[in-house]
């Protein structure tokens, strides 16, 4: 039987079994669920607390996490804390930051990849080509292929 444990070493989920490749699938997934429907979780509010994130993971878990939201100055601040204080500390330092782990992340949020403004005022985040009218016209023969299809799944 094949193990379920990555050869990579461990990812921050490898204690429930999941494969590195597992979790690769799974946030992709995630990912491409979040951009179709329009979720951004800071938006509609979602925020690291002690009882949903920062005091079910790791101590280093938690520094990296302040690191990321707050800075280095932060992370040092709640490093020699225990657990239970840290937490509550990350909580308190990470409120306003719009920091998620992870697992909440749209790819390529951090690397400036998602869609930019199209308006300086910080208006409507620019749509794909599909979705606007500026693509190409869809071919008359194309749509009638789709309906046809479309009645024979019914």
């Amino acid at each position: 039987m094949a193990s379920t444990r990555s050869t990579n070493g461990p990812t921050p989920y490898s204690g429930s079994g999941v494969s590195e490749h597992g979790l690769k699938v799974r946030l992709a997934q995630a990912d491409r669920l979040a951009r179709a429907t329009g979720l951004d979780m800071v938006q509609v509010g979602w925020r690291p607390t002690v009882g949903n994130y920062l005091g079910r993971v790791t101590k280093p878990r938690i520094v990296e996490a302040v690191r990321e939201g707050a800075g280095e100055r932060a992370a040092q601040l709640i490093d020699h804390m225990k657990k239970g204080d840290m937490a509550k500390e990350a909580e308190r330092l990470l409120a306003d930051t719009g920091w998620l782990p992870e697992a909440l992340r749209l790819t390529g949020a951090e690397s400036g990849t998602v869609a930019e403004s199209t308006s300086q005022d910080g208006g409507d985040e620019a749509l794909p080509a599909f979705l606007t009218d500026e693509g190409d016209e869809e071919d008359p023969a194309d749509i009638e292929e789709d309906e046809d299809a479309m009645i024979a799944a019914e």
